[in-house]
């Protein structure tokens, strides 16, 4: 009689302690060959791969991995896939990440680091180029703009109308028509503009607003009440930049439908091309891989957008010179990702992308 599997303790955390040398051997077998095919894999693939266990042996041990979790056969086939949670044990455990080579290297310090590009240049051929690079679909989340507020004024346009002019010190400017009410007069927009200029110069838009918002309610007992309705109006209209900070990217959707051959595949690829246009929850999820140090990889139901496609996701931060974060960059694929092959190719991109707006060579 075989020892149990797993223990009770490795059921609950899923790791690998609880699997033996013969399970864990044949479960990274399995994901391996998955990986590389995309195929079930039964037990007379896996006796030719060299493992030197008889078929019945190789089928029990399929059934306890099928048992824990970790594999699942799809339909009536004989072989066997791995879960998401399957997917995530092996790339956390027995995963050999390789590297990328030279030719890989020059080519993606050439295309983004070209003479004469610009950073949002930069950002559109990062996308295409891991979308070619790695397969699947090619993900970038634009920098947030932080520059300081240099200068805010309020100017008339009429009776019944301003403009309300905000001057960063990137030199952007954001205009932004506003209606005036009755009874303002230039001194009014003169003692809001100088109100927000004490306050906001040399300081991001949008890191102020909130506490702005604070000093505003204490401050109405100084402000003419007209010159607190500008202020708060003006705050209300400027954006500091948000439109052009949360731009998203998106290369190379048609990679994803090359391997989709079964109806079901190509139902999954159809959900996550409605995935891939919920901007709002993708920069979101981007924002959380750039709390990470390193790269983030997300499979399945790990993330709730991308839970009924089943796709993976491979991220990573990309990073000033000072080390801080200004976006992250990606791969959005099928969960059978080349995990080893892309999470450098990511790595490295990211860092070139960091570097170039340092202004670094690369």
């Amino acid at each position: 009689m075989k020892s149990p599997l797993l223990t009770s303790t490795s059921l609950e955390t899923g790791g690998l302690t609880g699997l033996d040398q013969r399970a864990r051997d044949i479960f990274r077998r399995i994901v391996e060959t998955y990986l590389q095919t995309g195929e079930p894999v039964g037990s007379r693939t896996l006796s030719m791969t060299g493992v030197s266990l008889s078929p019945a042996s190789i089928r029990n041990t399929m059934q306890d991995l099928t048992l824990a979790g970790l594999l699942a056969s799809p339909h009536t086939s004989a072989g066997r896939i791995p879960t998401h949670a399957g997917l995530r044990l092996f790339v956390d455990g027995l995963l050999e990440i390789g590297d990328i080579s030279s030719e890989e290297r020059r080519e993606i310090d050439g295309r983004l680091a070209g003479r004469g590009r610009n950073f949002d240049e930069a950002l559109n051929e990062a996308s295409s180029l891991l979308s070619g690079l790695a397969g699947g679909a090619g993900i970038v989340a634009s920098p947030v703009r932080d520059a300081g507020v240099k200068h805010v004024e309020f100017v008339a346009l009429g009776h019944d109308q301003a403009l309300a002019v905000l001057v960063a010190d990137d030199g952007t400017v954001e205009n932004r028509l506003m209606p005036l009410k009755a009874g303002v007069t230039p001194s009014t927009l003169q003692e809001a503009s100088n109100f927000l200029n004490a306050r906001l110069k040399g300081r991001p838009l949008h890191e102020a607003r909130t506490e702005m918002r604070t000093e505003l309610d204490i401050a109405r007992r100084e402000l003419d009440a007209a010159a607190a309705r500008l202020v708060e109006d003006g705050l209300a209209a400027w954006s500091g930049g948000a439109e052009r900070e949360r731009a998203l990217i998106v290369r190379g959707r048609a990679n994803l439908l090359q391997d989709a051959g079964a109806m079901e595949d190509l139902e999954k690829v159809r959900v996550l091309f409605d995935d891939l246009e919920q901007k709002e929850q993708l920069i979101g999820l981007l924002d959380g891989v750039s709390t990470a140090q390193g790269v983030r990889i997300f499979i399945g139901a790990e993330t709730r957008l991308f839970s009924l496609s089943g796709s993976a996701v491979i991220a990573a931060p990309y990073m000033s010179g000072r080390q801080r974060v200004l976006g992250a960059i990606g791969v959005i694929g099928p969960a059978r990702l080349n995990y080893a092959r892309i999470i450098p190719l990511v790595d490295y991109t990211a860092r070139v992308l960091g570097r170039m707006l340092d202004g670094q060579e690369t």
